[in-house]
């Protein structure tokens, strides 16, 4: 591969190649397509020992070995020490500790807002391993990749470990005092100005804090944001019920699964329940079971898409047409459902779907994705209650989130405040918004204009370097707190070792605006739940608080089911459905491996593979074989390294010259003033026109 047009990205001859062999043969990628003698070479000795090192004088996987963090892991077992308050074994503990024996301890880990329950090893009073925990409704044994590769987290020496006051080492004593002076002028104007940011708070305890500050303070808000939100799911629910309500999927009863852009089984807040019920489903014990179905639209292959015996690629802003055709086919009564077409879709897609799913009445799903406008999520929802599926397949309860709302709209609200001199005070709980704000909202440039501003945060960030004062955060194997699984089921975190960095809870942060300086985690995490059980005598809480600390879930906390009725006049006709020209449109998506950049720092879900590509370290534009060669003539076609790029913005396509084992080529994607360049790598299965970029790279600190 000397040339590119010698490179394994040859579409041309990759293409008359699977052209001329027989269907049915599995391939890996391209490369392996092509069979060309430096890809023989390469795959064989991909990892074959004794290797020389790269150009740079070390490969990544020497580098992973010496990592810092694994150093930390070894050297901080000398300065080990237990917390202060009493924590609970998952199981009946020896009189003593054993060396070598691990004590097994029922805890939470936050994952999108959403409790995941775990149970975590500890050797010696040091955590060392993470699995998920059996009493636990949403975890149910199991663990996703982001619950066990974060007891790195714990261990990472690029924690935060220290206070610091305007780019120096601060004082403790110098921030209680500054905080209490702040409490004492907020109390005398019921909190004008004072604002409160924070990620999707799902815990009682935590929420009851907040609600108690915006009663002491009135005038305060409270704000909130992710960068992977799920402001389209409360939408829709608003749209079809006229409320926010959570969706609960039983896909252990469904027979046919359909999936409308939604990554269920990976993404999704109860993914890894989601995907144990949908496994067990699909399981074949015996001569009269039946395997559930799947179908799958989306725009790139995701790990859901890749399980669908029936798959369709489209772009993401031609899903909500073929919702509408869906609907309609299943005779879904909804104003302006109109009558999409979607050029190139098969004739009897459509039927043929709404035919197995009218067999299977009672017994399927309807699911759509989080990136999906509200009124795809309208749509299922009705789709599901035409039917038959509410209450059998798909339940209703009240929102799991303590104050659930359009984080976007209230973010936007927050940096336009902050615009206009309104905010004075801004105590920041989410994770980095400096780096995950959208890029047409300028919160960092806003954000200097507030006098004060504090951040609780794990590292020393893109946000914290902006701010007056970093408070170091405890990880959650350091903390005490309490979280909502995905039922609503509440869920206890209890620490397994005390702070490695002295860092403070979002739990004991509030507690000095609340004029409460001095109470711990456990302490308010314990009282919340003491004051929900006042019919307990003292004596019988504490052993049933022991109970829930072994088991890690509070039984009988599930949200019940919620009685739901769509909107008499289910009004589609003011959202329109998506174009469907041939322009390129950019598809965002959550990092396979580093989600939003919170997991940046973590080596093992670095070095892990993407489900997809394979690429580890780094992501890639993506683009389909028939993009890619469409842009490549585009850009031949006109003057020197131009092309078109959607909605008539210009782009750049360029050689940066042939590599033996990589895409050769580098782009430049350039929309509405923002440009980002990237390696190309060609997706099969990829829906065309498409551009796809995963989130959470191209940090700063």
């Amino acid at each position: 591969m000397s040339g590119n047009e010698h490179s394994q990205n040859d579409l041309v001859s990759i293409r008359n190649k699977l052209d001329g062999e027989a269907s049915g043969k599995f391939w890996r990628s391209l490369g392996e397509v092509a069979g060309t003698e430096d890809y023989k070479q390469f795959a064989a000795n991909e990892f074959a020992p004794g290797l020389g090192p790269s150009r740079g004088g070390i490969n990544r996987r020497d580098a992973l070995k010496l990592m810092g963090a694994s150093a930390a892991l070894a050297g901080l077992a000398a300065c080990t020490k237990m917390p202060s308050e009493k924590i609970v074994p998952y199981v009946n503990a020896p009189e003593g500790v054993v060396p070598g024996k691990p004590l097994f301890f029922a805890s939470t880990m936050p994952w999108q807002g959403v409790g995941q329950g775990i149970l975590a090893w500890s050797f010696m009073g040091r955590p060392t391993k993470v699995e998920g925990n059996n009493d636990n409704p949403g975890s149910q044994g199991r663990a996703n990749i982001f619950m066990q590769a974060s007891v790195l987290d714990l261990y990472d020496p690029d924690r935060s470990q220290v206070l610091m006051h305007n780019g120096y080492v601060g004082s403790w004593s110098d921030f209680l005092v500054e905080v209490d002076e702040l409490r004492a002028a907020y109390l005398r104007n019921k909190g004008e100005g004072l604002r409160f940011l924070t990620g999707t708070i799902t815990s009682p305890a935590l929420g009851d804090q907040l609600q108690d500050l915006l009663k002491q303070f009135p005038q305060a808000q409270w704000h909130q944001w992710e960068a992977v939100h799920r402001d389209n799911v409360r939408e829709g629910a608003q749209m079809a019920f006229g409320q926010y309500v959570e969706t609960l999927y039983r896909f252990d009863q469904a027979e046919v699964v359909v999936a409308l852009d939604s990554d269920f089984l990976f993404t999704h807040p109860a993914s890894v329940r989601y995907a144990l019920d949908f496994a067990n489903q699909r399981r074949v014990a015996g001569s009269d079971s039946t395997m559930n179905r799947l179908y799958a639209v989306e725009c790139t292959p995701t790990v859901t898409g890749v399980q669908a015996e029936h798959r369709l690629r489209l772009k993401r802003s031609q899903v909500e047409a073929l919702a509408r055709m869906l609907a309609g086919a299943l005779e879904v009564k909804a104003a302006g459902l109109g009558q999409p077409n979607i050029s190139g879709l098969q004739p009897d897609w459509i039927p043929t779907l709404a035919q197995d799913l009218r067999a299977h009445q009672g017994a399927s799903i309807i699911i759509a994705g989080d990136s999906q406008p509200p009124v795809v999520h309208a749509l299922a929802h009705a789709m599901n209650a035409a039917l038959g599926n509410v209450g059998k397949t798909v339940v209703y309860t009240e929102s799991i989130e303590v104050n659930p709302t359009n984080q976007t709209q209230s973010f936007r609200q927050l940096v336009a405040d902050m615009d206009a001199g309104k905010v004075q005070t801004l105590l920041i709980l989410a994770n980095n918004p400096a780096y995950t704000a959208p890029a047409d909202v300028p919160f960092t440039t806003q954000l200097a204009k507030v006098p004060q501003r504090i951040y609780l945060g794990l590292y020393e960030d893109e946000t914290s370097i902006l701010c007056n004062w970093h408070v170091p955060a405890t990880h959650y194997l350091e903390a005490w707190g309490d979280l909502r699984t995905y039922d609503g089921t509440v869920s206890t975190a209890q620490p397994l070792i005390a702070p490695l960095y002295d860092g403070k809870s979002a739990y004991e942060l509030l507690t000095l605006f609340q004029g409460l300086p001095g109470r711990t985690g456990h302490t308010v995490v314990h009282d919340y739940w003491q004051s929900q059980n006042k019919k307990l005598a003292p004596a019988d809480f504490e052993v049933q608080w022991e109970t829930w600390l072994e088991k890690g879930v509070m039984d009988g906390t599930a949200l019940p089911v919620k009685p739901v009725s769509l909107g008499k006049n289910l009004n589609l006709s003011e959202a329109s459905p998506g174009s469907s020209d041939s322009d390129l449109e950019v598809v965002f998506i959550p990092d396979p491996s580093i989600w939003d950049g919170t997991y940046t720092n973590n080596g093992w879900l670095q070095e892990l593979p993407k489900p997809i590509s394979k690429l580890t370290w780094d992501n890639a534009v993506m683009v389909s074989p028939a993009t890619a060669e469409r842009l490549k003539h585009a850009g031949a076609a006109t003057k020197p390294g131009e092309m078109a790029l959607g909605n008539g913005k210009s782009g750049k396509w360029f050689n940066v010259g042939a590599t033996k084992h990589l895409t050769s080529e580098v782009v430049e994607l350039n929309f509405q003033g923002r440009k980002v360049v990237g390696p190309l790598l060609i997706v099969p299965g990829q829906a065309d026109d498409c551009v796809v970029i995963s989130l959470g790279y191209g940090r700063q600190r």
